[in-house]
């Protein structure tokens, strides 16, 4: 499955993705537990994100701007994009049960796989279109015996991502998003499970059943940045895996040491 980054800004750095004139109304589409449910998950996950992230945002429990600050802080405090994923996948595990994790793939992810992936497709549908905007069950290409099979109903088709379009950020998408959700699943789940962003149009294919492919997962960390991010293009730098070499813990928090800095990346918070 291949991750579509097809250039279409002048510059050959960076694309401009799905355009601004024809972004979804996001606050009236609502998963199928309604509104009010909604509203209630988003609250959950501002928290969690919160506790994890060490510093929350001003605005209420329930406003998605508020998590768009917390995302942009979680970036502003490492430079080092494993911690990143590290925590983003900590953010998941603690939205569940502590014996669920454990028991998951002894009970559901092992014996019946089709099923568990079916279940995760319709579980994320559920309750996490608040967070991704509209999406769909669709077929998707899984592990086969052979190589690459279709699993019905084992897919799930993010029509425009919400989190992706208000971070603005391909590296925010892969780092706090694709990868750690990817993870999460593969080894707190037992289940193998691989997201394809297109960056042009904003979709993102949820294959649960699908193991990650390497050079697939290379493109997503070499995407191009985006020509509205917000960094002009300095987290383009984490992509590589040396965001690491680039800052150094320096008087009230971390600071960039290259003239490339990112606006994401600026000065920590002292409320740590």
């Amino acid at each position: 499955m291949e991750i579509k980054t097809r250039t279409q800004s002048s510059s050959p750095f960076f694309i401009d993705g799905p355009p601004p004139e024809t972004k979804p109304d996001y606050e009236t589409i609502h998963g199928p537990l309604g509104k009010t449910l909604d509203r209630v998950f988003l609250a959950i996950f501002r928290t969690r994100m919160a506790e994890k992230v060490g510093i929350d945002s001003k605005l209420p429990k329930d406003d998605y701007q508020g998590l768009t600050e917390l995302t942009t802080a979680l970036n502003s405090r490492y430079s080092d994009r494993r911690e990143i994923q590290k925590i983003a996948q900590d953010i998941l595990i603690s939205l569940f049960p502590s014996w669920i994790p454990g028991l998951y793939p002894i009970l559901f992810s092992k014996p019946f796989p089709e099923f568990s992936c079916r279940m995760n497709a319709w579980a994320t549908k559920w309750f996490g279109t608040w967070l991704m905007g509209e999406c769909e069950i669709n077929d998707a290409e899984v592990d086969g015996s052979d190589g690459i099979a279709t699993g019905i109903d084992q897919g799930l088709l993010v029509k425009r991502c919400r989190f992706l379009e208000e971070s603005k950020c391909a590296s925010v998408c892969v780092n706090s998003c694709k990868i750690p959700t990817q993870n999460f699943f593969m080894e707190n789940m037992g289940l193998p499970l691989t997201m394809t962003p297109d960056y042009e149009t904003g979709e993102c294919q949820f294959s649960f059943g699908l193991t990650p492919n390497e050079n697939e997962e290379a493109k997503a960390k070499l995407t191009p940045c985006f020509s509205a991010c917000p960094s002009s293009g300095g987290m383009r730098m984490w992509h590589d895996g040396k965001g690491g070499k680039k800052y150094e813990e320096a008087g009230e928090g971390i600071v960039a040491t290259s003239q490339s800095q990112c606006s994401l990346m600026g000065v920590e918070d002292q409320d740590n």
